[in-house]
């Protein structure tokens, strides 16, 4: 249970579904938000009340702070989720929300800011004696680059500072490449994120992406829920997870464990968050960047821990403390995350709206389908792409991947191009089965033709 007694859910999609059960299951009320594309939407109908908050197009409606702080106040809840993606990791939103005598479901706005400026972030990470790729604080000019860029090392990454979610990289090799990508960089980060702050950070061949999750609340606890392997990637944006990271040494694990928990002492966080590593061959690793958020993949964190990670959102948005502490959380099997989304592999991942026309979803013991459609839903142009997200947890890996199969041949959709047959492959693939894989490895296979 928690204190809330009525909360508004400031997204949509699945992870509008996913916190809806949340807050029904800890006895509170929930108020979804609609924009005119998502009318008469799964989330929709399964929310106590539902307030439409503007145009089809996301800003809008689930960027529009406006609108969303009106609805708030007119429905008369006493806290706001932001979910994921839109506003959530936005730090002038969850201001505004405390602003309004209400309480925002996610990090204090200062630990969000600072944690959210990557360079920023980087220097919290060093202060908290948490490893870090070596790089640099923020760069403006094309000779401060070239200087700093021979200091850092080729080959280096060119990133936004205010980045997030793998928007606004670019690899350079050589001093003139960066030169090169410099103008385009800042060009592309200002008008991604509003910011044409951008930072240099050393490339770390052959790495894996491995990241923590933790949760905190106020009253000092701070817990770590393991990791996640999160390497199968397409352009930088991920597509399949598992838990827990596989080949990882148990020393390896106890340090990158400890120090996302020492990071979130140390900015002084609250709720749910992730603290993301490179980790390399010799499984030195290296901080990257903090999502001060729920994650896509957390549901594969609650299969092997059995910790519900929206649901301790909402108690520590209440001002109680976690419902666990370190020493009770075990670890149990291994789990599987697919993100079923409406894109063509064979075209380079386009997007493929439309309308979903046949839809079968699978089920058996140690399956879970996290999704917010319905058969005869459209897949807006507007929004992800995400359908559904498939999570099979096993009693080991060998078992959770043999579930993921099974589950991939029951699972059917039409109407638009997926990535089910990908998976399929993948789950199947000899090289992912031995486990681990770098992020690069599917661009540089052949699993996703």
């Amino acid at each position: 249970m928690t204190g809330l007694r009525r909360v508004l859910v400031a997204n949509r999609g699945e992870i509008a579904v996913r916190i809806i059960r949340a807050c029904h299951a800890a006895g509170a009320e929930a108020v979804a938000v609609y924009s005119d594309a998502d009318e008469g939407s799964r989330w929709v109908q399964l929310a106590d009340e539902a307030v439409h908050i503007g145009r089809s197009a996301a800003r809008k409606s689930y960027l529009d702070s406006d609108a969303l702080l009106k609805a708030a106040r007119s429905t008369e809840v006493e806290a706001v989720h932001p979910g994921y993606g839109f506003l959530s990791e936005n730090a002038e939103f969850a201001r505004a929300i405390g602003e309004a005598g209400l309480v925002f479901v996610g990090p204090p706005p200062s630990a969000m800011e600072r944690m959210g400026d990557k360079a920023a972030a980087r220097r919290a990470a060093q202060d908290a004696e948490v490893p870090v790729v070596p790089g640099s604080g923020p760069v403006t000019d094309p000779d401060e680059a070239a200087r700093v860029a021979t200091e850092v090392g080729f080959p280096l990454l060119v990133k936004a500072a205010a980045g997030g979610g793998g928007r606004g990289i670019r690899p350079v090799a050589d001093v003139a490449e960066l030169l090169d990508a410099l103008p385009g960089a800042q060009a592309e980060a200002r008008a991604a994120f509003g910011d044409g702050t951008i930072y240099l950070e050393r490339a770390v061949p052959g790495a894996r992406h491995v990241e923590v999750q933790v949760l905190a609340d106020e009253h000092g606890n701070v817990v770590h829920l393991f990791e996640r392997d999160c390497s199968v990637q397409r352009r930088r944006q991920k597509l399949l997870e598992e838990a827990p990271a596989p080949g990882l040494r148990e020393s390896t694990r106890q340090a990158i464990t400890a120090a996302a928990v020492r990071l979130a002492e140390h900015v002084g966080y609250r709720s749910a968050g992730t603290v993301e590593f490179l980790v390399d061959a010799e499984q030195d690793f290296y901080f990257i960047e903090m999502n001060t958020r729920v994650q896509v993949e957390h549901p594969i964190t609650e299969a092997i821990t059995g910790v519900d990670v929206v649901a301790e959102q909402l108690r520590i948005a209440s001002g109680e403390a976690l419902s666990v502490d370190q020493g009770s959380i075990q670890r149990r099997g291994a789990a599987i995350e697919m993100r079923i989304n409406a894109e063509d592999p064979e075209r380079d991942f386009a997007p493929t709206p439309g309308e979903i026309t046949a839809l079968h979803l699978p089920g058996g013991p140690g399956v879970r389908v996290d999704t917010g459609i319905v058969l005869g839903d459209r897949i807006s142009p507007f929004y992800d792409s995400l359908i559904a997200k498939l999570i099979c947890w096993g009693a080991d890996r060998e078992q959770a991947y043999a579930r993921a199969q099974q589950a991939l041949a029951e699972f059917h959709v039409e109407g638009v191009a997926n990535t089910v047959a990908l998976h399929r492959r993948l789950t199947a693939d000899p090289r992912l089965l031995a486990g681990p894989v770098h992020t690069k490895w599917l661009e540089e296979s052949r699993a996703a033709q």
